[in-house]
């Protein structure tokens, strides 16, 4: 009875090896089946927080169980990749930097995938997820090991903070799972929820997503709600502020390592102001070559025309009066508007500079 077990033991150790040669920073193991956190999910999209995320209600049947996705499976293989969170802050979220983590991540939990097969000796049934499908990836993360939910949602690891992507391999066969992360290490500290510019965080470990900066840059598809324009700042897409200021951050957060994460050079030394403005001069074939195989182009010419807007009226600078008149003329009518808001506010100053 004690040789299967080695064994058995001796492979989950070998594919945590394979996965931090692949260039994962966390690996661990979950057993599949009821997601404990399902009943706090449809509470949150009971109350409303999930706004124009239409796709997230549509599955939360099948985000209820972690075997019901891929019929078959019974284990996850659960990894995390750090994105650099030792990076400056800025007008683009780290995360959106370089390219896109889905394509990235992706390839190399199929590459683990292959590696488990031919370790094995034949196919392996199974599937990777990298925010692809009905799943809480949070709630496998913590049952893997991988850290405990923050204060400001995120999962926290103690050896390297949040700044990292989570990923899943669920596959048929039956690995001895890790021991689920049970302790919650963010104490007395409310320094997430005191940062939030919008006060997203409406309780410990809650976000109401309809005032999160990034939902409203990146997720809302329409008008972004006048009174939390100014909150938002310079943020043209997304925002690590909750992240920011989170000592376990502060402390442990990881260099990026990953090439394919690091900043493009179309983004690289520019400040939240000459972005916008670039941004606003795009047409269809530019912006299509300027975010080709990046996870910016998720909010979609419209939408990064719109942050761009709102970002030059929240700067306010009246030599950025021509760029937001030229604005007036796009083709989009949701960037004409939030042109016509950020001209408002440019007068506005000039008007108060002038008493």
């Amino acid at each position: 009875m004690i040789a299967p077990v080695v064994q058995a033991r001796a492979l989950e150790e070998r594919i945590k090896a394979q996965a931090f040669g692949l260039g994962f920073d966390l690996a661990g193991i979950a057993r599949l089946g009821p997601a404990e956190t399902a009943d706090a999910f449809d509470a949150w999209l009971a109350r409303g927080y999930a706004g124009d995320m239409t796709y997230l209600p549509r599955w939360a049947d099948k985000r209820r169980d972690t075997r019901l996705p891929f019929p078959g499976v019974t284990s996850a293989i659960v990894v995390a990749m750090n994105y650099g969170g030792t990076s400056p802050s800025g007008a683009v979220a780290r995360y959106a930097r370089g390219d896109d983590y889905h394509d990235i991540m992706l390839g190399k939990l199929r590459a683990l995938h292959q590696w488990l097969a031919a370790e094995l000796g034949g196919d392996v049934t199974g599937k990777a997820y990298v925010d692809t499908g009905p799943i809480l990836e949070r709630d496998l993360a913590r049952r893997a090991g991988l850290g405990w939910f923050g204060k400001n949602t995120n999962l926290i690891n103690p050896e390297i903070g949040s700044f990292f992507f989570l990923g899943a391999l669920l596959v048929d066969l039956e690995l001895a799972p890790d021991e689920p992360f049970e302790a919650d290490r963010c104490g007395t500290c409310t320094r997430c929820l005191e940062a939030c510019p919008t006060q997203a965080l409406v309780e410990p470990r809650v976000l109401d997503a309809t005032r999160c900066i990034s939902y409203l840059t990146i997720e809302l598809k329409g008008d972004i709600p006048e009174p939390l324009r100014e909150p938002m700042g310079s943020l043209l897409y997304g925002c690590d502020i909750c992240q920011d200021v989170c000592p376990w951050n502060v402390s442990f957060a990881q260099e990026l390592r990953e090439p394919a994460l690091a900043p493009r050079e179309s983004l690289t030394g520019k400040d939240a102001r000459t972005l916008a403005r670039a941004i606003l001069a795009m047409d269809d074939e530019a912006f299509r070559v300027a975010f080709k195989g990046s996870p910016m182009k998720r909010a979609k010419r419209r939408g990064l025309a719109r942050n761009a807007a709102v970002v030059l009226g929240n700067v306010a600078e009246p030599a950025d009066v021509p760029v937001l008149t030229m604005a007036l003329q796009h083709d989009e009518p949701l960037v004409r508007q939030h042109a016509a808001w950020a001209l408002s506010r440019i007068a506005d100053r000039d008007r108060r500079a002038d008493r």
